[in-house]
């Protein structure tokens, strides 16, 4: 038995950052906002493992239908969890502001914003005793927040899912990047998925992790078991860059779907969006997830796709984690006498 087997039985002691002690969790690991997955089942999993499990705000239908989801998340769990919601263009967006006032109604103090900036919704938020963290894949824009209010900064490296902006950076420079010029706790996103990188997202600056493929391979995850096993035996190469020619940059898993998108972008001339808008449908991705359908729709995913090797439990994902990244973090040692 080696000692991340010793930890399933005792979890490990708290790990306190500035992120962990503000949002009054034992290990200043964040499940980031998933469309479809952020539901009560894996948010209050990874709060009842000691990290912060977040509701994603537009998953549910209504403002209304989300007061449920967080009535139905606080019956799985004592401990805090987060509200996303992620702001993007839309010809016809969602009533934001609508979704915010149910958060704010439902006692939730942790929000998660993502996309456009939130400027126009922090005051509300502050003013309801509300902590914004916001996630972002350029320091610019990190810069940006900070000057607008928000608590923290969430920085999505390159290798994310979902959409990495158009600068591709890494997180191995954007995290110290990042880190360097802001005042508030940086959180490092994209790309992690064990111990290691959580002991190198220290190193680099950051005070917590935010991971999304990585939970989406745990038990609690409510996707069907056939997209979980598609992530276990991918790679790092695994992963295709869509929407490139349309400067709005997505990473999602290889299968028939996205290969046919970035089969359909490469020609002469490019695509409009819709060209493909029937390949990339929210509604098609989402009946994928439930039905374990590969190649159903888009199933969105980081290159920490490699580095999945098995479908834990969020607590002995998180414990062993914990372990490993301290274990880590021991190993080096300077000596400057």
């Amino acid at each position: 038995m080696d000692r991340s087997d010793e930890y399933l039985q005792q979890p490990p002691p708290p790990v306190r950052t500035r992120v962990s002690e503000r949002l009054g969790i034992r290990y200043p690991i964040i499940q980031g906002g998933m469309m479809w997955v952020g539901r009560a089942e894996l948010a209050s999993a990874v709060s009842n493992a000691g990290g912060l499990g977040i509701v994603t705000a537009l998953t549910q239908p209504t403002p209304d239908a989300l007061v449920q989801e967080i009535e139905r998340c606080r019956t799985m769990t004592g401990e805090p969890f987060g509200v996303n919601l992620t702001i993007l263009p839309s010809a016809a967006p969602p009533p934001y502001e609508a979704y915010l006032d149910a958060v704010i109604a439902s006692g939730v103090k942790i929000l998660e914003t993502a996309g456009s900036n939130p400027k126009a919704l922090i005051d509300k938020a502050k003013s309801a005793g509300i902590t914004i963290i916001h996630k972002c894949t350029a320091v610019r824009h990190a810069l940006s927040a900070e000057r607008d209010g928000v608590d923290m900064i969430s920085i999505d490296g390159f290798e994310c899912a979902g959409h990495p902006g158009e600068d591709d950076i890494g997180g191995l420079v954007l995290i110290p990047a990042a880190a360097r010029r802001l005042k508030i706790p940086v959180i490092a996103s994209g790309g992690i998925g064990d111990g290691r990188g959580m002991a190198a997202a220290f190193v680099l600056g950051a005070e917590g992790v935010n991971m999304g493929t990585r939970f989406c391979a745990t038990r609690e995850a409510p996707i069907h078991a056939d997209i979980k096993a598609m992530m276990v035996a991918a790679t790092e190469r695994d992963t295709n860059l869509i929407f490139r020619t349309l400067r709005n940059t997505g990473r999602c898993l290889k299968n028939r779907v996205s290969d046919e998108v970035v089969s359909m972008e490469r020609r002469p001339g490019g695509v409009e969006f819709k060209d493909i808008h029937h390949l990339v449908a929210g509604a098609r991705g989402r009946a994928a997830l439930e039905s374990g359908d590969v190649d159903g729709g888009l199933v969105w995913g980081s290159q920490v796709v490699g580095l999945i090797d098995d479908v834990p439990s969020c607590e002995d994902l998180i414990n062993r984690m914990v372990v490993e990244c301290c274990e880590r973090l021991a190993i080096a040692s300077c000596s400057f006498s």
